[in-house]
């Protein structure tokens, strides 16, 4: 069977007019096919096809359409009272709520109305494809076409093959994503698909961190937006998902990876789900709110006024050495230049994924005396630096003033295995290694579905390859081996791409 999508009387059916298939509705009848759409509240149909020519006239005022065409794409929507109305179809998409039962009963119903040439979609955003379509007489041409909320200004859609998904199924959803104005990638059935797994990476680290106590919510949103170059940290964004939808997912995926580490959710998170202290929904999160529901978070204090007499600066990583003294030298610092550093300098190390700790002891430097800056990523907007447990307050102080003399903010953190940025990236990267690993996707689809469904600077694979894939790996190897806890394990697609030396984005025959 092969579905022509660019047919011009192409019909799909959306069931459910929730925020998800209302946006699904007004893509797809701006993309120029008709629309047959119900819901099994009586009048939300009739809403949401309201609500989808309001967006779509004031996409025509915008200048984004043409009247016209605004007015042709709403024409193009028609309600139907129940399901056996879908029959003419093409196409037809699920959008109700994420319960296995109401959405299998949903489809074995379909399945006897359509015609046996109808593609059948789920909009699931966490639940599996084959697990949805297993029970079907006809599984073949059942698939997942997971869009991101608020579609119309989301540009990604996940097309993705359950077990039994015959081929030409995925063929014709990507081009229909296609005249739909989205960005379609393909992929395999995995828990979580693509974007939700990556973004793990992002969130749950962000929360070990604070749970670890090596930082704050507050500072660790700062360096990643600062140094890691996100629109958002980990915690403002579960502020704005809420933590309802995000912990849920993330308890989701973890138990359907058989409790792989690298999904291990955070206590931090559970607490606050089970308490409903959900992010700006309850008024309360990470975060507190004021009557304008703008974040109260406390301003930084200023940088101490207390310099350095002198700096040493290991050589032990020579590239962050090298970072790190130019710094100086602009900062006007007296930095060093013998083997080993005199009786009262300030001694600074530059560690790729080990602790303040690990650093000084390993090259046995005094670590009264160590401060480990954060050299990897440019030092321009922040920068990130960590005592030792035993670091004198005096040190720590005058690196703190020193590295904030030219007015550029720095955090301070606690001991740690690769800082903040290192940490949550690596991770990202990592998990983005293990799903190109069990092909679930291309490696070029993985980081064009994270760019554009989590608005991330890069990629996983393009991230590994700016900061170097050796160090990320060497970041998860130290942190795997100063932890002892498998989430930090390097997956082998890294592993033997650091090896060679060779990008990530390098393929497999």
């Amino acid at each position: 069977m092969k579905l022509d999508v660019s047919r011009a009387d192409l019909t799909v059916g959306v069931i459910g007019t929730g925020a998800m298939g209302r946006g699904i509705a007004q893509v797809t009848a701006a993309g120029g096919m008709t629309v047959l759409m119900t819901d099994a509240r009586p009048g939300a149909a009739a809403e949401a096809r309201d609500f989808i020519a309001k967006m779509l006239e004031r996409a025509a005022e915008k200048g984004s359409m043409s009247k016209d065409d605004a007015a042709a794409a709403v024409a193009r929507i028609k309600i139907v009272d129940s399901h056996k109305d879908m029959k003419p179809c093409h196409v037809v998409i699920e959008a109700i709520v994420e319960n296995l039962d109401a959405k299998r009963a949903l489809f074995a119903e379909l399945e006897e109305i359509l015609t046996p040439d109808c593609i059948m979609v789920s909009n699931t955003s966490s639940m599996s494809v084959t697990t949805i379509g297993a029970k079907l007489k006809t599984p073949g041409r059942f698939a997942g076409f997971h869009f991101f909320n608020p579609v119309p200004l989301m540009k990604l859609v996940e097309v993705i093959s359950g077990l039994l998904t015959e081929e030409w199924v995925c063929d014709a959803l990507m081009q229909l994503g296609k005249r739909m104005t989205r960005e379609p990638v393909r992929l395999t059935d995995a828990p979580g698909f693509l974007v939700n797994q990556v973004g793990r990476g992002f969130s749950l680290e962000g929360s070990h961190l604070v749970y670890e106590g090596v930082s704050t919510f507050a500072d660790v949103d700062r360096v990643m937006r600062d140094v890691g170059g996100f629109r958002m940290g980990p915690f403002e964004l579960m502020e704005l998902t809420g933590l309802d939808v995000t912990q849920p997912a993330s308890a989701l995926i973890y138990n359907q990876f058989f409790q792989e580490p690298r999904y291990r959710p955070s206590l931090i998170m559970q607490s606050r789900y089970e308490a409903g202290v959900l992010g700006r929904k309850s008024k309360k999160g990470f975060y507190e709110y004021d009557k304008d529901m703008k974040a109260i978070v406390a301003p930084e204090a200023p940088a101490p006024a207390a310099r350095p007499a002198s700096v040493w600066v290991s050589p032990a990583e020579e590239a962050g050495a090298a970072k790190l003294k130019e710094l100086l030298s602009k900062l006007g610092a007296t930095v060093e230049s013998g083997a080993t550093p005199s009786a009262k300098a300030l001694i600074l190390v530059t560690p790729i994924g080990e602790d303040a700790t690990t650093a000084a002891t390993s090259q046995g430097l005094d670590p009264k005396r160590t401060i480990a800056v954060d050299t990897l990523f440019p030092m321009v907007k922040r920068r990130t630096i960590m005592p030792t447990p035993i670091t004198d307050s005096a040190y720590r102080e005058a690196a703190h003033g020193l590295l904030a003399s030219d007015g550029v903010p720095v955090t301070v953190c606690r001991d740690s295995p690769g800082f903040i940025a290192q940490r949550i990236i690596a991770m990202i990267v990592n998990i983005g290694c293990s799903i190109a690993q069990s092909r679930t996707a291309s490696p070029s689809d993985i980081d064009k579905a994270v760019t554009l469904g989590l608005n991330y600077p890069n990629g996983p694979f393009r991230f590994g390859d700016v900061l170097g894939v050796r160090n990320i790996h060497r970041i998860l190897e130290n942190m795997n081996k100063i932890y002892a806890d498998p989430r930090y394990r390097p997956n082998i697609w890294l592993t033997r791409r650091a090896k060679l030396g060779v990008s990530l984005l390098t393929p497999e025959p």
